[in-house]
């Protein structure tokens, strides 16, 4: 049998989502699996993919998803060999008066990390990013409310996040009906997902790619690379008491690979979206083989937000690196600087 053909709907506004869901499934012809029925499920995901064998419609499926459903592990089931399901297209519902709120929230979901393992939390302004990120098409709603600069720079905004995506204003009927005749090439790019996905903006400022169409003075994206590690007691300042008061503007989201002068041998994930930051392990030296890569040798951030001082912000993180002086120290001095971020599980920790 062959895989369905799936576009899933996304979106932190549950009313708004819903709405659009039902009157793109019907606009469509495909069939509607709502995210009421998955919401209960312990893992949306999981369940979606259970229940698409049953589609019978030659357009495929429509699943809107819950909003705390985590988009990229849709789109790795989808791509898994062997899934029943074909992702064509993420359409992010995105509210547009509620677009700041939005990627500042501070909560978080308890999700199930792994079959059989503890659950985990997740930030809720991650998954909205992350929706807008991996977005063939995002559909702002609501942005009747905002006046024509408010509006230029959320559409702005939400470009330079996903510049890949289409970009389409939603009037939508109060008895639940599409506005506009949606058609199955308007839900989708034209290129299946799989597991290499590059379509978020900070991966495209990374490889030289970001090339939103839509601009605004308030908008700008920084591509920042440095190749000396940070001192963490600098950078934890940096964090703490100019970046998130506002000093360079205002950081929306930043994400990338970055290197502790306290943990020079692992390449870590740089993930920050609003008043959230996470540093992760990716990678470590020692077990990289001839034919692997370095994912960096310091920082390589993709810098997306508003009013941006530029040159402050860049001569800010460099100020976080390592001077010459303790540079040339090495390692063995690095290890004494003052480190506050948590711990990183080790593979044994993990294990165990």
């Amino acid at each position: 049998m062959d895989p369905v053909d799936v576009v899933a709907v996304v979106g932190g506004c549950p009313p708004e989502r819903s709405h659009f869901a039902r009157g793109v499934a019907r606009s469509t012809g495909r069939m509607p699996i709502p995210a009421q029925r998955l919401a209960a499920a312990p893992d949306p995901v999981v369940e979606a993919v259970a229940l698409v064998p049953w589609c019978s419609r030659e357009q495929g499926a429509l699943v809107e998803f819950p909003d705390h459903a985590d988009v990229t592990e849709l789109i790795g089931a989808c791509a898994h060999p062997g899934s029943p399901a074909v992702l064509t297209g993420v359409v992010c519902v995105v509210d547009a008066a509620h677009v700041m709120a939005d990627l500042n929230r501070e909560d978080c979901v308890l999700r199930p990390a792994v079959p059989h393992a503890p659950w985990h939390q997740i930030a809720r302004a991650l998954l909205h990013v992350m929706n807008v990120e991996f977005a063939s098409a995002v559909v702002l709603v609501n942005w009747e409310s905002l006046d024509t600069p408010q509006l230029s720079s959320t559409m702005a905004l939400l470009n330079h996040l996903a510049p890949h995506a289409r970009l389409q204003l939603h009037r939508g009927a109060a008895d639940g009906r599409a506005a506009v005749e949606w058609t199955a090439e308007a839900l989708t790019d034209g290129t299946p997902y799989d597991i290499t996905q590059e379509r978020a903006g900070w991966v495209t400022l990374l490889n030289g790619e970001h090339d939103p169409f839509m601009a605004d003075p308030h908008v700008s994206a920084v591509h920042y690379e440095n190749v000396r590690p940070l001192h963490p007691g600098r950078l934890e300042r940096l964090l703490e008491h100019r970046l998130e008061n506002g000093e360079f503007g205002t950081v929306l989201r930043s994400a990338g690979f970055c290197r502790l002068a306290t943990r020079p041998d692992v390449t870590a994930r740089w993930n920050h979206v609003g008043r959230m930051i996470a540093f992760s392990p990716l990678a470590v030296d020692q077990d990289l083989g001839e034919e692997d890569e370095l994912l960096a040798l310091g920082q390589d951030l993709g810098i997306i937000g508003l009013d941006l001082d530029v040159p402050a912000l860049t001569a800010a993180l460099d100020d976080a690196a390592l001077t010459d002086a303790e540079f040339a120290a090495g390692p063995e001095a690095w290890s004494l600087f003052p480190d506050r971020f948590p711990a990183w599980p080790t593979v044994s920790d993990r294990a165990d």
